[in-house]
């Protein structure tokens, strides 16, 4: 818990003690302060989290935000989570939002070796959603964009019919020291090593765990503020990474995206995905537990195939690039067994 949860959490326990006495004022809507009242709060809540340095001679509050760029060329991602479909709000505090949203766009960059250089922010939201809400929402990107180096540049604010909160990051970047050119899905060659950076099925363990009343541990914890080494974008293509991806929708779905787009088969070792497993069985069990490492998404680790000798230590070799052979066509094979890309994963559109 953060100090504004923990000041939020203390404010909630004085207004239950205080249940007798004078009613307490209603907690204060970003409709009712109005967008100057919001970005107030906002723009504090970065001030504290993020103090802007000589990258960025204009931030917040004109029209655009100006940021100096050392290299040639500029990345650019975007991402956006919709309350209900994305986030729960019974499971996730705003700054769990703002963490999990800041993770998953600088894992893109990452995953193209680079790193972020400053990310923009929209919110829109139902005029009454709470204004500390909106605070916590800022403190969490500030957080993790803090940890990463990153600061928040602007962004946009916009009113939404009641109940909807969406939210959504443009993250820029540039290729990290050494890298001369970003690493595309579509470079994987037979013989290539596949590994990964690190542990799989931790977001996924969380959310199941989550569903079944469960309220702490690191997998809930990681299922809520997923935090990775974005660091690992940039070694990785150092050391040779020919193709690479963020695994944000699950192994298999974003292995068999590397597969056709570098037209060949990428086969998992069995025995490498049973030990991935092994840290999440004592909470799933045996089943649960290799589904969540085959198909669970809002990973945010790195996939990427190597050269036979390339693959950077602490990283997890989990199998091989192959020829598709007459008979078959690119995709995923766990040993001998194709993985069928529409089962299992993260799809927004799947009901």
């Amino acid at each position: 818990m953060d100090a504004w949860e923990e000041r939020m959490a203390a404010g909630d326990d004085r207004a239950d003690q205080g249940a007798q006495g004078p009613p307490r004022p209603q907690e204060p809507r970003i409709g009712d302060v109005g967008e100057r009242g919001v970005l107030a709060e906002v723009f504090a809540a970065l001030a504290d989290g993020h103090p802007l340095d000589d990258r960025v001679p204009v931030g917040p509050g004109d029209d655009t935000a100006q940021l100096r760029v050392a290299g040639g060329a500029v990345l650019a991602t975007t991402d956006a989570m919709v309350r209900g479909h994305d986030w729960r709000d019974d499971w996730s505090g705003p700054t769990d939002v703002g963490v999990k949203l800041m993770t998953q766009n600088l894992a893109d960059l990452a995953a193209m070796g680079g790193f972020g250089t400053g990310v923009l922010v929209t919110l829109v939201a139902d005029p009454e959603l709470p204004l500390r809400w909106a605070r916590g929402l800022a403190e969490g990107l500030a957080w993790a964009g803090r940890r990463a180096g990153v600061p928040v540049l602007g962004g946009d604010l916009s009113a939404a019919p009641a109940g909807v909160v969406t939210v959504s990051v443009t993250a820029l970047g540039e290729l990290g020291p050494g890298v001369d050119a970003p690493v595309l899905r579509s470079g994987a060659r037979p013989g290539d090593v596949l590994a990964c950076s690190g542990p799989l099925g931790r977001s996924a363990a969380g959310l199941e765990l989550l569903a079944a009343g469960h309220r702490d541990g690191p997998w809930v914890d990681y299922h809520r503020r997923p935090l990775t080494d974005l660091s690992q974008g940039p070694r990785a293509a150092r050391s040779g990474a020919r193709a690479m991806i963020d695994v944000s929708d699950g192994l298999g779905r974003d292995a068999d995206r590397v597969a056709r787009a570098s037209g060949v088969l990428l086969v998992l070792d069995p025995a490498a995905v049973d030990r991935l497993a092994v840290a999440l069985t004592p909470a799933l069990g045996t089943e649960a537990a290799h589904r969540a490492v085959l198909g669970g998404g809002e990973e945010h680790e790195l996939l990427a195939t190597f050269p036979p000798g390339a693959v950077p230590s602490g990283w997890f070799e989990i199998g091989r690039a192959q020829e598709p052979g007459p008979h078959r066509h690119p995709g995923v094979l766990l040993g001998t067994e194709r993985l069928d890309p529409g089962r299992g994963g993260w799809d927004h559109f799947s009901r």
